[in-house]
């Protein structure tokens, strides 16, 4: 079973969430974060809040290996401090050709103006992909303090799927971030649709079981580039929908939950399931609930109208922080996850 999870709108759709509960509760062996140090993932989990930039927040289940890709780029100051605070240094691997950030590359960024203005997080992941580009980005496998970790990441995670093992996959950002389908040039310097997660991964599209596209109830953007239906700030505060992005800290801008979007998302990354995250900001009675027969009325009809109109079942639903904090209608739904 290979199941991949993608942000379906500009990032910040609650991955990360989704990720540690299908981790925890549906018992995958190997959990695989793509991307890069740009994009933050957060897991509450027993009241304590993690936030992710290299690992994946499969980290949850202790029973689970920990990968990295070919396809993403790692610093090494963010990857020692993640192992430490997570305590995963015996189950974490990295691809061999793992690309790695140098303060080279986070300095020539913060430098550049026209990152500046597209709103880049500056962290050096554009640079190191350009530098990758031009092949003379170093890998993992010149750093001797990544050693005890490197692994083929291609081929474990084929043998793995050749055995029947579980294989989760937490993609980054979102789908209109996405270097090729996204707003550009306010994108990221990535392919961030389910395609290009597989080709970081060094897996065909033949072995994938699911693509799960999660959406927020909303949509948020950190940075600059166009968004339908924006919101005042002002209106945001007084919904109670006021955010900060994980990575950078800036206040993400808001607007409605947007259909046309999301159908085009469907597309663009073939999808087979949804999952919408914080239902219980538009719903507040919906806050904490685990049964969909706990939901309120027009919590659930909300949900049967996105199904409706965008053709797909919504099997996971976030009702808040906590990892565990979801409806979840998979085996109703007759749904193997």
């Amino acid at each position: 079973m290979l199941t991949l999870i993608v942000g379906g709108f500009f990032g910040d759709e609650g991955k990360g969430k989704i990720a540690g509960y299908i981790a925890l509760s549906k018992n995958y062996k190997y959990a695989v974060r793509t991307g890069s140090i740009n994009a933050g993932h957060t897991v509450v989990y027993n009241g304590r809040e993690y936030k992710l930039r290299t690992i994946s927040a499969g980290f949850v289940n202790k029973a689970t290996k920990l990968l990295i890709p070919p396809g993403a780029l790692i610093r090494l100051d963010v990857f020692f401090h993640e192992l430490r605070e997570l305590n995963v240094e015996d189950r974490v691997f990295v691809d061999y050709n793992t690309g790695v950030i140098t303060e080279e590359h986070v300095n020539r960024e913060r430098g550049d103006s026209i990152l500046k203005s597209i709103g880049s997080t500056a962290q050096g992941v554009g640079a190191a992909m350009a530098d990758r580009v031009l092949r003379r980005l170093k890998l993992a496998r010149d750093y001797p303090a990544l050693a005890k970790f490197l692994t083929d990441v291609p081929l474990l995670i084929n043998n793995a799927l050749d055995r029947g093992d579980g294989v989760l996959v937490e993609g980054t950002q979102g789908t209109f971030l996405s270097l090729y389908h996204g707003t550009y040039p306010y994108v990221t310097s990535r392919d961030t649709t389910a395609s290009g997660i597989l080709s970081e991964l060094g897996v065909g599209p033949r072995r994938v079981d699911h693509v799960v596209v999660v959406f927020k109830s909303y949509v948020t953007r950190v940075g600059e580039g166009p968004l339908e239906g924006e919101l005042p700030a002002s209106e945001v505060e007084k919904m109670g929908l006021a955010e900060r992005g994980t990575v950078t800290g800036r206040l993400r801008r808001v607007a409605p939950f947007n259909f046309e979007l999301a159908e085009r998302s469907l597309m663009l990354n073939s999808a087979t399931l949804i999952a919408i995250t914080k239902i219980d900001a538009l719903f507040r009675e919906a806050r904490h609930v685990r049964k969909w027969e706990d939901l309120p009325r027009d919590a659930r009809a909300w949900v049967e109208e996105v199904e409706s109109r965008l053709n797909k079942p919504v099997v996971l639903i976030g009702t808040g922080e906590e990892l565990e904090d979801v409806v979840d209608r998979s085996r109703d739904l007759g749904v193997e996850l």
